[in-house]
């Protein structure tokens, strides 16, 4: 699935990325390529939290990425 993602400036230094879909879900890095990645990794462990929260008395766990 894909994700839109907002980048902006950092006021200090770098770059800071939001997730809009999720609630929470933020990131950043020193470069742009940086702070993508970053929210990438991010949204992954988001999603993970979310199904742990949703569904804690699954025994094995899955966390894969597929575009629809």
């Amino acid at each position: 699935m894909n994700y839109r993602i907002i980048i902006e400036k950092g006021e200090d230094f770098g770059y800071v990325a939001h997730c809009p879909a999720i609630p929470g879900c933020h990131s950043q890095g020193n470069t742009l390529e940086e702070a993508i990645e970053n929210i990438r990794d991010a949204i992954i462990g988001c999603l993970a939290a979310l199904d742990e929260k949703l569904f804690p008395e699954k025994k094995e766990k899955f966390v894969f990425e597929v575009e629809v």
